[in-house]
């Protein structure tokens, strides 16, 4: 009965080689993924022709943002009473109009390509810049659109209307103003806050995007991580405070438009990624669906079949048939290190 026990031993053990086998295998296929068979130049113009209506779309919003910036805002009622809470002085901007597409957009962009450059994923390029363009342009339309149907006076409204102090109203105790029309037109623009809410939608997608890239939430307890993904929303945070110093807007101007920038940002970010506390929050969907398609890794495949092949021949040469006391063969499997440390050097591209 030894040589049964030995020979049913050997036949679980020779299945554990292959469990092995089969892991160094998928290990080297997975590496041959990371270490950049996914770039712009192979795969970037098949990953952007896949996304053709999403560009479309974007161009559309870009046109719809224009006619809300050209339309005029609804010029809601005014009464004098009224005016007593609008007469804050008329400032500048802290932060000047064309600074916000600057570090909402062009820095996240920055971002996204130095983690490129590092893993070589066009989709995680692709994604991301996709995802973050949808982000800003979806709330400038709804924050625009708002703007319009609204028509809340600014808090400076009151020398908008009336730059030199002349105060002029109808029958009805409406303002009659008589100030520059484009200063007027501003003045009706106040609910939310288009400087908080685009700051909120480009770095508010940035700090998610890295929360994942840096595993801020993998149950380590590294607080410095947290500390990198706050900077973003920090940043976001001071540019509405700005909003409010200046005279520009109420402070439920500012929280509107901050919330939702946050709102439009987390559900872009997650079309394209998993959750910051996902296991796999590091990379987009479709990088996880490239590495089980094989057509898409069909250059990745090619590149191990001479590797297989040699784990073959050395599983051949593991496994040495005997015969049994009563003339019954049965494989068993010769337990040498050497070759079990041959077979992962040949999996691990080492030989």
């Amino acid at each position: 009965m030894a040589w049964t026990w030995r020979n049913i031993g050997s036949v679980f053990t020779f299945l554990d080689l292959r469990r092995r086998t089969q892991h160094l295998q998928q290990q080297g296929r997975m590496r041959e993924v990371e270490l950049g068979a996914h770039t712009i130049k192979t795969h970037g113009a098949t990953v952007a022709w896949d996304h053709m209506y999403d560009w479309l779309i974007l161009l559309l919003l870009v046109v719809i943002e224009v006619i809300l910036l050209i339309i005029h805002p609804f010029y809601r009622f005014i009464g004098k009473d009224m005016m007593t809470d609008l007469k804050y002085p008329m400032k500048d901007n802290t932060v000047p109009v064309w600074a916000v597409p600057l570090y909402a957009v062009v820095l996240p962009v920055f971002v996204f390509l130095f983690f490129y450059f590092r893993r070589r994923d066009v989709y995680d390029l692709h994604h991301s810049i996709i995802g973050l363009l949808f982000s800003v342009l979806i709330t400038a339309v709804i924050t625009d659109a708002v703007k319009d149907a609204v028509g809340r006076p600014r808090p400076d409204f009151f020398w908008r209307c009336f730059p030199d102090g002349k105060e002029l109203y109808d029958r009805f105790g409406g303002v009659i103003c008589h100030g520059k029309d484009s200063d007027i037109r501003e003045g009706h623009k106040s609910f939310p806050s288009g400087h908080t809410s685009w700051s909120f939608a480009g770095l508010g997608y940035l700090s998610l995007y890295l929360s994942g890239k840096i595993k801020a939430f993998d149950h380590k307890g590294h607080v410095s991580k947290l500390c990198i993904i706050v900077l973003p929303l920090l940043a976001a945070a001071l540019v509405g405070v700005s909003r409010v110093d200046d005279y520009w807007h109420h402070w439920e101007d500012v929280f509107a438009g901050a919330l939702l920038g946050l709102v439009v940002a987390a559900f872009c970010y997650r079309q394209f990624f998993p959750s910051p506390y996902d296991n796999d929050g590091w990379s987009p969907y479709e990088y996880f669906d490239a590495m089980t398609d094989p057509q898409n890794n069909r250059n990745a495949t090619q590149s191990t079949n001479q590797q297989n092949v040699q784990t073959t021949d050395m599983l051949v040469q593991v496994v040495n048939p005997t015969s049994g006391q009563n003339g019954d063969t049965f494989p068993s499997l010769s337990l040498d290190s050497d070759h079990i440390s041959r077979l992962e050097d040949v999996e691990l591209g080492r030989k």
